[in-house]
């Protein structure tokens, strides 16, 4: 069974070899993170959940019942009950709905939870899976740009507070 949760110091370890594991599938449609990333992950890791802290993001992991980590999905740069969605899941377990699963539960969180009212996200054109991924949990097209030469789309949802 799959569960959302929020990023903390046990899952260290897990999360550093999803994105090592990944490295190179990531890549393939964002900026790579670069090599100092992963030489100074414990330094990074704790600078996270230091910035986590002062709910300017909230960071959540998805893990299996072994506790490995399948995929990513935060919500930074939070400020005026609006967040910036980003998120990655493991290339073997693409392609079984683990993002949108990870999208609607975060969407919850920050309705919910974070009390955010609006979220946005951006992919590039060329990542048709994050785009769908977008397009089927809500989120609606509000302009193109572009990043380190690529064609981007931005998006936005609104966020309905429960009653």
């Amino acid at each position: 069974m799959l569960r959302l949760q929020r990023l903390d110091e046990s899952h260290s370890a897990a999360l550093l070899s999803f994105e090592l594991a990944n490295r190179a599938y990531f890549a393939r449609t964002v900026p790579d993170r670069g090599d100092a990333y992963f030489a100074e992950f414990a330094a990074r890791h704790a600078a996270l959940l230091a910035e986590q802290a002062t709910g300017r993001c909230h960071f959540h992991v998805m893990v299996d019942d072994d506790g490995a980590v399948l995929g990513r999905f935060n919500l930074i740069d939070v400020a005026d009950g609006c967040a910036e969605l980003g998120f990655r899941v493991a290339q073997a377990a693409s392609g079984r709905g683990l993002a949108k699963q990870g999208v609607r539960e975060v969407c919850a969180l920050a309705r919910d939870e974070y009390r955010l009212q609006r979220l946005v996200a951006s992919a590039s054109l060329e990542n048709t899976a994050s785009l769908g991924v977008l397009r089927s949990t809500g989120f609606v097209p509000i302009g193109e740009f572009t990043l380190d030469g690529h064609a981007c789309l931005r998006y936005r949802r609104e966020l309905v507070t429960a009653v």
